[in-house]
């Protein structure tokens, strides 16, 4: 016998494998569709306030039973396994998820693929309701107030004080981003943080010299 077959006997046997019967499987795929669903319903849940995508939801219940499937596959067949290892080392995702709590959901399902996969249903009972009740108990904590961006056109350009003064009456803390004089006039823009914001564009555009000003709202990726 030589050096490959004594390796190959002994990764054979401490390799063991799972000889499950159609019932064995459709018990865990169905255990993992009754789950992905209350995931399905859960992610429609948490973004009511938000935009909403049909497909990516109806895309994580299906990554979930195919990971499912996955796993019931490599536990039953040693060269299915390998053979499975290097096609799924080819694959390459080129869509983007923008949304954190996209991806946490895309984790999720495949988690619950893997773990029911696996047949350890109990524990991925208890990782659903886990990760619910944390996504759930964090979301009613109240979000800092992101800051705002105003953006003031004026056909003096020696306005700056004046419009410096009517900030300070609303905000506490404000950065001025960016400057354009021209001798005409000046634009300007300021990123600052404030609850009134109808009042102080009111204030700012009684200003005599004021010709537009606008106030936006921005999650601090804007840069200038």
């Amino acid at each position: 016998m030589t050096f490959k077959d004594i390796l190959k006997d002994s990764f054979l046997k401490n390799y063991e494998l799972m000889n499950l019967e159609t019932v064995d499987i459709l018990i865990i795929m169905g255990i993992t569709a009754l789950l992905a669903l209350y995931m399905f319903f859960i992610y429609r849940f948490m973004t009511r306030k938000g935009f909403y995508n049909k497909a990516f939801n109806i895309a994580l219940p299906a990554v979930a039973l195919i990971t499912a499937a996955i796993i019931i596959t490599i536990q039953s067949s040693v060269i299915v396994s390998l053979g499975m290892v290097g096609a799924l080392s080819i694959v390459r995702f080129r869509t983007a998820i923008k949304d954190p709590l996209d991806l946490v959901f895309m984790f999720w399902a495949i988690s619950i693929g893997i773990i029911c996969g696996a047949g350890l249903h109990v524990v991925a009972l208890i990782v659903s309701i886990i990760v619910t009740a944390v996504i759930y108990l964090l979301d009613l904590i109240p979000a800092i107030k992101d800051a705002s961006i105003l953006v003031v056109q004026t056909n003096d350009n020696g306005m700056e004080n004046a419009i410096k003064k009517k900030i300070d009456v609303y905000a506490k803390h404000y950065r001025i981003k960016s400057r354009n004089m021209t001798v005409t006039g000046m634009d300007m823009v300021v990123e600052l943080s404030v609850k009134e914001g109808d009042k102080l564009l009111k204030d700012i555009c009684a200003l005599e010299g004021v010709e537009n000003v606008s106030l936006l709202d921005h999650d601090g990726e804007v840069t200038f």
